[in-house]
């Protein structure tokens, strides 16, 4: 077994050491970037032969138009269906979390090759009019604060909705979450108190637009607080672009991967979901860091 099919042995073992772990298949699938068929096929090879059957039995061939292992072309296309993670963010990804360097011109061939190296048309950033944002550098001097309407069905195929309270705080895209049954000031006002719990800096402004569930209650909750309280221009979503950008990310990568069981499971996966954008996943708008990367460089110059 050459070097090459050692690395590989140890990275099936180590998929195969998370799932026993957790006792959870489908999070270590996400977690590795492999699809379920993938890791059934490792397991069963590993119960039948050992180690010795986690080696590749096809090598990838001596072709110029295959530049990286079969194991790797898998985890890029898992990605890029499963996320919709662009070449960068999919390169970064590979590094960071399995050791595998790929540069993004590869990830982008890979794609290309499958014929996935466009987005569906549905999934495409629009063509809007360039708007100059002023990026705050002070952790806590503006957090954006909005709301994502999430419509679900339960088991019985009854419609439920229910209502993401997002706070995103504009120098380093930490984010708060949380899911409510109702849209109003109430549930603003305990959510604004959630994020002053949650978030580990002052917080000088929050942001809003000019929706009902921010109106007078909440206002002067927020200035009791100690915060200043700012309206954006009525019409001028851009204004708080960064978590109307943040929801977009949440449904291409959580919610679409999520079935709604009751509120009790989705507030755990929404935890652990707000969790992972702040300390695990890649941004490209902070150039492959995570968002409290990005607070600790901040807070050590």
């Amino acid at each position: 077994m050459n070097r090459k099919d050692e690395q590989d042995v140890r990275r099936k073992l180590k998929v195969l050491s998370h799932a026993r772990e957790t006792g959870n298949v489908s999070k270590t699938c996400r977690y590795w970037g492999i699809s379920r068929d993938t890791f059934y096929r490792w397991q069963r090879a590993y119960r039948q032969s050992g180690e010795s059957g986690l080696i590749n039995s096809k090598p990838c061939p001596e072709n110029p138009a295959v530049r990286v292992a079969a194991v790797i072309e898998e985890k890029i296309l898992y990605l890029r269906k499963n996320y919709h993670f662009g070449q960068a963010k999919i390169s970064w990804y590979l590094e960071r979390y399995h050791g595998l360097i790929v540069s993004i011109s590869g990830v982008y061939s890979v794609l290309r090759r499958h014929g996935l190296n466009r987005l569906p048309q549905n999934l495409r950033k629009r063509h809007v009019k360039s708007i100059k944002r002023y990026e705050k550098q002070v952790p806590g001097h503006h957090v954006q604060v909005d709301v994502k309407f999430l419509n679900f069905r339960d088991a019985l195929g009854k419609k439920v909705r229910r209502y993401q309270y997002t706070a995103i705080d504009d120098a380093t895209r930490i984010r708060a979450l949380k899911a409510y049954k109702k849209h109003n000031q109430a549930n603003a006002i305990d959510f604004i108190n959630y994020v002053v719990e949650k978030f580990p800096f002052r917080i000088k402004m929050i942001r809003t637009d000019n929706g009902s569930e921010f109106q007078a209650k909440f206002h002067w909750h927020v200035e009791d607080l100690g915060m200043q309280h700012v309206y954006i221009k009525p019409a001028s979503p851009n204004l708080n672009g960064k978590v109307e950008r943040s929801h977009l990310t949440d449904q291409r990568e959580f919610y679409q991967l999520i079935t709604y069981k009751d509120d009790v499971d989705l507030e755990a996966k929404l935890e652990e979901w707000e969790a992972f954008y702040n300390f695990q996943r890649l941004h490209g708008a902070l150039k492959g860091k995570t968002p409290y990367e990005i607070l600790r460089d901040k807070m050590t110059h």
